[in-house]
């Protein structure tokens, strides 16, 4: 069983619709500190809007949400957020610096001046994932794991206290998908993070609860994660699980 430190986030009977369309239906969740939570289901299930209701970018039509005990938009500061789909045009002339400096701006920043604090918090997230020899390298030079650490370092570069993340390895191939789990198994080690995946056996191995949306949301501890009740949950009947071991 898995316990539980402080409530970090809260929903409370949320529901949500785009115009008439329903995607999340009576959802109650609640995210505690130093959780590692998988997010998994089917495609159009509902796993991105809940992220974003978690960071306050999208308002539910029913029920509540709330963040670090309160509203979702100014304790946004505090959460780190990586996205499905980033800084995608590789030909933009940005430095890995510059773009894991975006983290660590304020709306009073002016991003060709960076102040030496912002500069002070870009390098250290770039060392906290082992990129600051990338630091003067162009974004469209990187590989794909490479981008993706960057992106991690940008939203570490904000100091959160939790790391929402939206499918982050959905381009990239299986032995760099392990390093980066990898690497977020250790970045739990001092904050709380929410991943939301397709691999539902892949990240069986490193997160301890796991959130099956698919327009409900049921959430199962890690004991439980291969049953065929989880898979039930995540993705309705007629699934077949196929299991892989990957040693941390």
């Amino acid at each position: 069983m898995t316990m539980h430190g402080e409530t970090v986030i809260e929903i409370k009977n949320v529901s949500f619709r785009y115009e008439s369309q329903p995607v999340l239906e009576d959802v109650a969740l609640e995210v505690y500190e130093g959780d590692f939570l998988g997010v998994v289901g089917p495609n159009g299930g509902g796993k991105t809007t809940l992220i974003r209701l978690m960071l306050g970018l999208l308002k539910p039509s029913v029920g509540t949400v709330s963040l670090f005990g309160g509203d979702p938009n100014p304790a946004r500061r505090f959460a780190g957020y990586v996205p499905q789909f980033s800084l995608t045009d590789h030909s933009f002339p940005i430095t890995v610096a510059e773009v894991v400096a975006m983290g660590a701006l304020t709306g009073r920043s002016y991003f060709p001046l960076l102040s030496s604090a912002v500069k002070k918090s870009a390098r250290e997230a770039m060392e906290a994932v082992d990129i600051e020899l990338l630091a003067g390298m162009s974004w469209g030079a990187l590989s794909g794991g490479q981008r993706q650490r960057t992106l991690i370092a940008r939203a570490l570069a904000g100091k959160p206290r939790i790391l929402l993340l939206d499918e982050p390895t959905a381009s990239v191939d299986a032995t760099v998908e392990q390093g980066f789990f990898d690497l977020l198994k250790q970045l739990n080690a001092s904050m709380t993070i929410v991943l939301v995946s397709h691999d539902i056996g892949f990240i069986s191995n490193y997160v301890n609860r796991i959130a099956c949306v698919n327009r409900r949301v049921v959430v199962h501890d890690v004991e439980d994660m291969l049953s065929d009740q989880v898979i039930r949950d995540a993705y309705g009947t007629g699934m077949t699980m196929l299991t892989h071991q990957c040693r941390l």
